[in-house]
């Protein structure tokens, strides 16, 4: 079964079970699916759904801290719910210490030494740690490394 599938058959199982706030989270996940799809007209496979679920879980994470500045508690707090729904259809994320090691070994493969070849290493850490790590922890980490 496909990722998107399983989440088509959890909106199913939270209708069933009336609830009501993991359903509409999970509606708004698959209209961002079908947008993708009709705008560019391409079957999505499972890493495209991962990657959209990651874009989804990042604007959720951006509403969540305007809400947060702004008082709106209440508000923040579905935001917060919505990414909790969604992170379960995500790879497990490395811990900072996994990416710290996955991060030295890639600076060892291009071996870069200074902070002037971080591109060369961002792009490589980028493809190979797609959905286990965001580009801002990955960017973070790089940084460390290479300071």
């Amino acid at each position: 079964m496909s990722l998107r599938e399983t989440i088509n058959q959890d909106v199913k199982n939270a209708m069933k079970a009336k609830d009501t706030k993991k359903r509409d989270a999970l509606r708004l996940l698959t209209s961002a699916f079908k947008q993708i799809e009709v705008d560019e007209r391409k079957e999505l496979s499972d890493e495209d759904v991962i990657k959209i679920i990651q874009t989804q879980v990042k604007r959720r994470n951006d509403a969540a801290s305007q809400y947060k500045e702004a008082g709106r508690e209440d508000l923040m707090q579905i935001e917060l719910d919505e990414i909790t729904y969604y992170e379960v259809y995500l790879p497990k994320q490395l811990s900072d210490e996994e990416l710290q090691n996955e991060i030295k070994t890639i600076i060892e493969k291009t071996g870069a030494s200074s902070m002037k070849e971080m591109g060369k290493v961002m792009g490589m850490a980028s493809k190979e740690l797609a959905g286990r790590a965001d580009g801002k922890r990955i960017s973070d980490a790089v940084k460390k490394a290479l300071a």
